[in-house]
């Protein structure tokens, strides 16, 4: 889904970067006389001007609009890979949590799939978001049974998890397997 979101993105960039430049040039095609109303034109005093000088005055514009138009084709360009490429860190980011500390000490929410147990060392906690966790630590909680409960994962200190199921006081140290 990311990756089709990511495509509709980099079109729509190219279509933008392909249409501006093209819309600022309809603007000023043609000579200034034809863009402009007879009125227009006598009262900036372009109608003193020589049929050279209009032609070189008409030049200098064209230019400065297609300088213009590749500057916007540039910037446009630009920011697209920017958000491609911030997009994909953050698919990175959201994919590997667990596996390495990104900086963040936002807790992975999620349910576990099937029925929960307790905790016991060496148990297998597989999430609904596919991550799979194992207990590490010999922390204990018996006597539940829940059905797919919502779990919450939080980092600690130097890369230790935790993981804690809603309505339960106790939490286990676990480790991302999968």
């Amino acid at each position: 889904m990311r990756f089709s979101r990511l495509r509709l993105l980099a079109a729509v960039a190219v279509l933008l970067s392909l249409s501006a430049p093209a819309w600022a040039q309809r603007v000023v095609e043609g000579d200034l006389q034809q863009q402009m109303t007879p009125d227009e034109f006598k009262a900036a005093g372009l109608d003193k001007l020589k049929p050279a000088e209009l032609a070189a005055l008409n030049n200098w514009l064209q230019g400065k609009v297609a300088a213009v138009a590749a500057d916007v084709r540039e910037q446009v360009r630009e920011q697209v890979k920017e958000q491609a490429r911030e997009e994909g860190r953050q698919e990175v980011i959201v994919k590997n949590r667990g596996f390495f500390d990104f900086g963040s000490s936002e807790p992975i929410v999620s349910t576990l799939e099937g029925e929960f147990r307790g905790f016991g060392k060496g148990r297998r906690y597989v999430l609904a978001n596919a991550q799979e966790w194992e207990q590490t630590d010999s922390a204990s909680l018996s006597g539940i049974r829940a059905q797919s409960p919502q779990v919450t994962i939080t980092p600690g200190v130097m890369g230790a998890w935790y993981l804690q199921v809603k309505g339960a006081n106790t939490r286990a140290k676990v480790r991302r397997v999968k």
